[in-house]
Order: structure tokens, then sequence, then C-alpha cells
């Protein structure tokens, strides 16, 4: 058990005009002050234009919106699956043309 905690890290992430701390695996918190920035950055972004038209429940939510279409676009951009399928299929035909040779 002490090996867990030694893991955990506790850290305070400053996002849009808020501390926030948070307990995380030690090897995430790049990516935990990585995510604070973007967050601040499209916050005040939105904030910048939308102030006074929208409330702050409305511009955090399409802060979401724009960071989860960047992260779908992502994943998209990764998906491995329709090659994966064509390099199963021929390796198949390659193992079945080489069975039949011998």
């Amino acid at each position: 058990m002490p090996e867990q905690k030694k893991d955990k890290l506790n850290i305070r992430l400053h996002i849009y005009d808020e501390e926030v701390g948070v307990k995380i695996d030690r090897e995430d918190e790049e990516y935990f002050r990585l995510a604070a920035k973007l967050i601040t950055e499209r916050y005040n972004a939105y904030a910048q234009a939308l102030k006074g038209r929208m409330n702050d429940h409305s511009i955090a939510l399409r802060v979401l919106l724009d960071i989860s279409v960047m992260y779908e676009k992502e994943l998209k951009n990764n998906d491995t699956l329709p090659y994966d399928n064509v390099l199963a299929q021929l390796t198949k035909e390659i193992e079945d043309a080489l069975k039949e040779s011998k």
C-alpha cells in the first residue's frame, strides 16, 4: 500500500479564475497541467467574445464542447481499426497462398 501512496501527487491547478486541488498519478502531472492551461486559454477566448451576452455556465459549456470536439477529431485521426482489418485480411491471404504453394 505505501507504494500506491508514493505514486499519487496532490497538486493545485489554476483553471481560469479558480484554484483546483487534485490528487493524481505522478506520471500524469504534465497532462493535468497542460489540460488546465488549455481550459484556461479556451475559456478566456470565449469569455472575451461572449461575456455580457452569456452567463459563466453557458461559456463553460461552450468550452467543454470545443475541447470535446478537438478530442473526438483526434480520436478519429488515430483510429487504426480500418488499417488493422486490412492488414489482417492481407496476412490471411498471404498465409493461405503460402499453404497452397506447399
